[in-house]
């Protein structure tokens, strides 16, 4: 079962770099990311989703792929490709993996205009480690699926100074008399 978990940033960039340093965590296996898309709300009021997949592309490309091997074989490759990438797109704009898009649009709707949600479903992660990466990182969480002790770690570590508790104990002579 995934967790959803719901982090405002002041900008996009912010989230942005969280997202970044997510998927380095994931990259070390310490965390398994199902789907990581920032909600940015534009000063027109108006919401915007940055997707970690495009999924217009990939089906347009797919699509491009069967349609020119079929058209191959019927002798029009071109005609096949064309007509594969423009269903694939169709059928990438119609997917939606992950996160619903009108649930991230609903709750992004309260954000202040300028300011971010990093919305991330989260398959499995190693919660201590994952937790010591993002210490200090700052945001504010909005939502999540955690139960309450995992949700109060997580707003701790966000709000914790990046150094809390791991530095060594200092190694100075007491003085003498």
């Amino acid at each position: 079962m995934s967790d959803l978990v719901v982090i405002v940033y002041p900008t996009e960039a912010k989230a942005e770099e969280m997202r970044t340093k997510l998927i380095s965590l994931q990259k070390e296996y310490l965390i398994e990311i199902s789907d990581a898309v920032i909600a940015v709300k534009q000063d027109s009021g108006k919401v915007k989703l940055n997707q970690l997949m495009n999924t217009t592309a990939v089906g347009a490309v797919s699509g491009g792929f069967w349609g020119l091997l079929i058209g191959s074989l019927f002798l029009m490759p071109l005609l096949g490709a064309s007509l594969g990438a423009a269903s694939g797109a169709l059928g990438g704009a119609l997917t939606d993996f992950g996160i619903n898009d009108s649930f991230m649009h609903d709750l992004s709707a309260s954000l202040q205009p300028g300011s971010a949600a990093l919305f991330v479903l989260i398959h499995t992660m190693t919660t201590d480690k994952v937790l010591d990466a993002i210490k200090g990182t700052g945001g504010t969480v909005l939502k999540t699926s955690l139960n309450h002790a995992k949700e109060q770690a997580l707003r701790d570590a966000l709000a914790a100074s990046p150094g809390f508790g791991t530095s060594p104990p200092s190694a100075g002579a007491a003085p003498s008399s």
